[in-house]
């Protein structure tokens, strides 16, 4: 479901200091900016990260996107190499095998 929360984009702006969020999910939502043009490619983004929340059942998948976050800088987080690797296939999620972000956490 895609919910548009300028506010809920703020907090998270915030705590993690990162400006210019466009969308994030937080299971089981796809919360956007109301200033964010939403396209095909935006949606199955955060739909690759719906799967990864689904996969670590929510909670871990939190604990080790803060960790890797921490550690590595945004872009150095598995999830989101995955998610930005495969944003512009369509098809991804349907062929898409389980647990797939692990090849990208030594890329």
């Amino acid at each position: 479901m895609i919910v548009t929360s300028d506010r809920t984009i703020r907090f998270f702006e915030r705590v993690l200091k990162m400006k210019g969020i466009r969308a994030m999910a937080l299971f089981p939502f796809v919360v956007i900016s109301s200033s964010t043009q939403v396209d095909d490619e935006l949606i199955n983004h955060e739909r690759i990260h719906l799967r990864q929340q689904c996969e670590l059942l929510v909670l871990p998948f939190y604990i080790w996107y803060l960790i890797a976050f921490i550690r590595k800088g945004y872009m150095g987080i598995s999830f989101e190499k995955e998610a930005y690797a495969n944003e512009n296939d369509l098809t991804y999620l349907k062929k898409r095998s389980i647990f797939a972000f692990r090849k990208y956490i030594k890329k």
